[in-house]
């Protein structure tokens, strides 16, 4: 893999993470990508810094992956690889990098394999001289010089270039073509101190009261993040702050005991701490 990145070229590595699609944009169909990659990232010790999310447009494709490219940032890319006239992530990723698009030896042979496989249960024909198969081929068609990124589920693949990854808007073939990814190009990335988040219901106590306290966690534990997140409503259960912190299990209990320590010193009613997870903290 000709641009795999060691842990010291990349320390601390950033994720970001666009997702293509007017379907998004619109409402007719709820995201899934983003929720799952955060799963995948946190497994492994890692985290996402960014997330854009953009519609089936190429100018505005290119212009978003010009800037990514030019950030050399690890940047995965779901949806709009696909041979229909509103996809155009392949085209713009060409576009944004001034390379051709030429198809790939590897994803002809896998397509081709494909119409194969469709055609012995007879759907379609392996002639890959007929029209549809290619239509096939031409996602198929990548940024010259991109390396392919195998699909499980249909064969047909994603591409990878320039630290950044394109892989379907189907979560069934989405999904493990980017955990592939994760373990088979940025496996010396993964962290190995495991992280986790704990986080406690506080009512009865105004955040400015409680952001000093905040800030002195970021001194005390400076590998830990400390964060709140205010609720507004009309009654007192409405009206919360979730207060927690974030980071290496190791600094966690301290850090996360100090914080109730002084929320219930400064008036605060709270509620039990619980993990990411959703797992009561002892």
């Amino acid at each position: 893999m000709s641009d795999k990145i060691s842990a010291v070229e990349m320390a601390p590595a950033r994720f970001g993470m666009i997702i293509v699609g007017d379907e998004i944009l619109s409402g007719r169909r709820q995201d899934k990508h983003f929720p799952h990659m955060l799963e995948l990232l946190s497994a492994r010790g890692l985290s996402l810094s960014w997330l854009r999310v953009l519609p089936d447009d190429r100018a505005l494709l290119t212009q978003a992956l010009r800037e990514s490219f030019a950030s050399q940032e690890i940047v995965f890319c779901c949806g709009g690889i696909g041979a229909t006239p509103d996809d155009h992530t392949r085209q713009a990723a060409a576009a944004a990098l001034d390379l051709p698009l030429a198809l790939h030896p590897e994803a002809e042979r896998e397509i081709t394999l494909r119409c194969a496989e469709m055609a012995a249960t007879g759907q379609g024909s392996a002639d890959m001289a007929l029209p549809e198969n290619q239509r096939r081929l031409q996602m198929g068609t990548f940024p010259v010089g991109a390396e392919i990124v195998p699909n499980p589920y249909n064969r047909i693949p994603g591409f990878h270039i320039n630290r950044h990854t394109f892989v379907p808007g189907f979560p069934v073939m989405a999904w493990p073509m980017l955990a592939w990814t994760l373990d088979n190009r940025y496996a010396e990335l993964h962290h190995p101190v495991m992280q986790d988040e704990q986080s406690f219901i506080a009512f009865d106590i105004p955040e400015s009261r409680i952001t000093p306290t905040l800030e002195e966690i970021e001194q005390r534990w400076p590998k830990v993040k400390a964060f709140s997140l205010p609720s507004m409503g009309e009654d007192r259960r409405a009206r919360h702050i979730e207060l927690g912190v974030k980071g290496p299990n190791e600094y966690l209990p301290d850090a996360v005991a100090f914080l109730r320590q002084e929320a219930q010193a400064l008036g605060a009613t709270l509620e039990p701490t619980i993990s990411r997870a959703g797992n009561p903290v002892s």
